[in-house]
């Protein structure tokens, strides 16, 4: 027989789960993988209220935690709750933008910024190369469960970061900074090797205009310098999906710890 609950017994529930669903729609929003627009609002909405309803009880969030005096404690912890699960989105994407960023510097490297696609979920002209990347990186995200990961990443947040109202302990641009320099780190760890061979290849041509000049290495350059660097994405592809796959979990870790901010 369950236990006798008063109204305000019922109210604390139904914000505790709220609250909860909140946050994982910012991460429904924000996430790479689930960001795509093939996938409806109703089915985020929805789904941020299923598993707020399995999550809940899993992590023993406190119920007494989410006691409302007024509106705008209201309003204030449903932002805190957005901004949490926002946060998590966004870092724990950061190798997906990474990949996505080598792809930005190899095509300018490459001579390739000419050739650009829309890309549906920016909305945006982006380069082939990275466009290209970025569906690698969502395939092999969801190939390795990565989707489950952030679920995961999820609960423990919730664990974490209590569901109620509190105050920031730590400088909101400390995340920030570490996401970026994550971001441009990663990106540049990968794209090296391109950047190496098409520059060799660059001084190579320098050399044969300086021995042939009846050769106009203008117009030899850009078929050579593609050339060059197709041939080294694939000889350093493993080693690409090698330095993603590390990544992975060393986002969710760095997600994780960013979020502490707002504890």
């Amino acid at each position: 027989m369950l236990p006798f609950l008063t109204n305000d017994a019922y109210v604390n529930i139904i914000l505790l789960h709220f609250m909860i669903s909140v946050r994982i729609l910012a991460l429904l929003l924000t996430a790479s993988v689930f960001m795509l627009p093939s996938i409806p609002n109703t089915i985020r909405f929805w789904l941020s209220a299923a598993l707020a309803i399995i999550i809940a009880p899993i992590v023993e969030a406190s119920i007494p935690a989410v006691t409302l005096g007024s509106l705008a404690a209201a309003v204030l912890m449903g932002a805190r709750e957005f901004l949490i699960g926002a946060a998590l989105g966004v870092i724990t994407g950061i190798p997906l933008y990474a990949l996505q960023m080598s792809g930005y510097l190899e095509s300018t490297q490459m001579g390739l910024m000419m050739m650009n696609t829309i890309d549906p979920t920016l909305q945006a002209q982006i380069p082939v190369l990275a466009q290209m990347k970025y569906l690698l990186a969502i395939w092999f995200y969801l190939h390795w469960d990565g989707h489950i990961l952030l679920i995961r990443a999820l609960m423990e947040s919730v664990r974490l970061v209590p569901v109620g109202i509190s105050v920031w302990d730590d400088p909101f641009g400390t995340p920030l900074i570490g996401w970026l320099q994550n971001v441009f780190g990663i990106a540049m760890r990968i794209s090296l090797p391109v950047f190496g061979a098409v520059l060799l290849g660059e001084i190579g041509l320098g050399f044969v205009a300086r021995t042939v000049p009846q050769l106009n290495v203008f117009i030899l350059g850009i078929p050579l310098k593609i050339s060059i660097g197709f041939l080294v994405l694939l000889i350093v592809l493993p080693g690409t999906v090698d330095i993603f796959y590390g990544e992975i979990e060393r986002a969710v870790s760095l997600a994780l710890s960013g979020i502490r901010f707002l504890k």
